[in-house]
């Protein structure tokens, strides 16, 4: 081979050595974006699977109340339509929306109970309010994991070089699981040796104003 030839082959290969390092940087960072994203679906699945419970504990929970508190049909309605809002929620946002609704609707409710104390030492209820209260605390859980991964998902395409492969290869940032300022913690159901129920929300103030409308101290 002549110089020339060789004075040709000399940046072919540079150039060749630069596709392959192009090539396996975005094959690495493919790889990690697609299990930081799997990572994100399975702490979502997590969340569904616990919104799910929740929503089956519902249709035992209205009709245990409209047992004994026939006359709530206000409040009672208010959890319903609220859980049919969860049942049609699809994206992120929509079902925390919808998540927050229900939420709000199953406080008033257990503030209702409190006007019915033989429905309150009903022993089916409080088995559906100790599932309720150990659902609720899952759904915490999980939006917390869920949230922490979303954010670690959302950074790794975001910063630079990974923005562009992530913008080649069609890797889009995730919605949070964000919730109301009153509803940032589930609400915690307590039934205490004396019959009353505890309830307690993230916002301070919102659950003195439950503990106020049911009588009892926050």
């Amino acid at each position: 081979m002549n110089l020339k030839g060789k004075g040709c082959l000399i940046p072919l290969i540079g150039i060749a050595a630069i596709v392959v390092i192009i090539v396996i940087f975005m094959i690495s960072n493919y790889n990690k974006y697609v299990s930081a994203e799997e990572n994100v679906d399975q702490k979502w699945s997590r969340i569904e699977t616990d919104l799910q419970r929740r929503y089956d504990l519902i249709p035992n929970l209205v009709n245990t109340v409209k047992g004994f508190a026939q006359h709530e049909k206000e409040v009672i309605k208010q959890v319903t339509d609220a859980r049919a809002e969860l049942g049609g929620a699809r994206t992120a946002d929509e079902k925390a929306a919808a998540n927050d609704q229900l939420q709000g609707a199953l406080g008033r409710l257990l503030v209702v109970v409190e006007n019915y104390p033989n429905l309150k030492s009903d022993v089916h209820f409080t088995q559906l309010m100790d599932e309720l209260a150990g659902t609720e605390n899952r759904i915490a859980v999980a939006r917390g994991d869920y949230n922490d991964a979303v954010a670690e998902y959302n950074k790794m395409i975001k910063r630079f070089p990974g923005r562009l492969v992530a913008g080649i290869m069609g890797f889009d940032a995730k919605q949070y699981f964000q919730t109301t300022t009153e509803s940032r913690t589930n609400p915690q159901v307590d039934f205490g040796t004396d019959g009353s129920t505890s309830l307690r929300f993230g916002n301070p103030r919102h659950a003195d104003d439950l503990a106020t409308a049911a009588g009892m101290r926050a």
